[in-house]
């Protein structure tokens, strides 16, 4: 099992071995093929005969690592064609309707789009998050939530007490490009609805090159 706590709401449903190794690396990142075969029930080799198929199709990558003793292991990563087998939600339309947006009326209106929209998913974030009586029950609840809309949270509580929401996949990927206040404002949102005495940092961002999107969550200090 992966280490954190998973929605039960799922977006997107493997059913090849080839697919579920696809989802494996997309939300474990590098592995080998003993490592993957083992966390789908089968073989190393299987895994690996799987992994050379997805490879052939541009899929995955194999990188060699040393090792103190023997052999350098082979861990296997997704390409970007890999990632973009997941769905960006409606991409292209929306890129170009924030793009009209911005030419036609201005990046003021656009500015507003975004801020209505911000309004928008803090009052429903907030209404399904009432009942959450601490910080872990919160991010625990904005995990599902983000769930839910296709990012495949995660989250888990750290040693040092913070804990750490991660978004392994971006369904609005290609828009968040074209508009780099979508990002800004989704960070806004975690800010509100976790609430006051609480500090948020993103530490990873797919847009940025990252394999995931990740938020440290802590209590500020007094």
């Amino acid at each position: 099992m992966l280490p954190g706590h998973y929605s039960e709401e799922v977006t997107w449903s493997p059913r090849s071995p080839g697919e579920r190794l696809l989802l494996c690396l997309k939300t474990r990142g590098g592995q080998t093929s003993a490592d993957l075969g083992k966390a789908l029930g089968i073989s190393g080799e299987a895994a690996r005969q799987q992994l050379s198929r997805l490879a052939d199709q541009g899929l995955v990558t194999a990188t060699r690592t040393p090792r103190r003793v023997g052999r350098p292991t082979r861990i296997w990563q997704q390409t970007k064609a890999g990632h973009d087998r997941f769905p960006d939600t409606h991409a292209e339309l929306t890129v170009q309707l924030l793009r009209g947006v911005r030419s036609t009326l201005g990046q003021a209106a656009l500015d507003r789009v975004l801020a209505a929209r911000e309004a928008e998913t803090i009052a429903a974030y907030g209404r399904e998050m009432a009942a959450a009586s601490d910080l872990a029950g919160r991010v625990e609840l904005l995990a599902r939530l983000r769930a839910r809309e296709g990012y495949m949270a995660e989250w888990r509580k750290e040693a040092d007490g913070s804990f750490l929401l991660i978004e392994n996949h971006c369904p609005i990927c290609a828009a968040a490009a074209a508009c780099q206040g979508l990002c800004r404002s989704e960070l806004a949102v975690f800010r509100s609805v976790l609430g006051s005495g609480v500090t948020i940092e993103r530490v990873e961002h797919i847009p940025a090159g990252g394999r995931r999107c990740a938020y440290r969550i802590s209590l500020a200090s007094k």
